[in-house]
């Protein structure tokens, strides 16, 4: 299930052209939290993009949140993100 969702992530998030995308499951460090006992799962990402050049750390998250919002509070809980401009 978690490599189902890793790979959702990764579809979606291919249309920001990233250079670099990693994404971690870090659902384990958050048992018997609220969103994790239904099931979902949190997410890190960390995502380089030209797309991101310009915008301040606010937009870079909206861009990412706009491709996922549809998977939030399920099958993902939480997802934080590292978000940064190629330089």
């Amino acid at each position: 299930m978690t490599t189902d969702r890793i790979q959702l992530l990764r579809e979606r998030l291919s249309a920001l052209d990233p250079v670099e995308l990693e994404i971690i499951d870090e659902s384990h460090l958050h048992i018997g939290h609220a969103g994790s006992r239904d099931g979902a799962g949190h997410f890190r990402v960390k995502i380089v993009s030209s797309r991101f050049q310009g915008l301040r750390p606010v937009a870079r998250h909206r861009l990412v949140y706009d491709l996922v919002h549809d998977l939030m509070p399920h099958p993902i809980h939480a997802l934080a993100i590292d978000a940064k401009a190629t330089t």
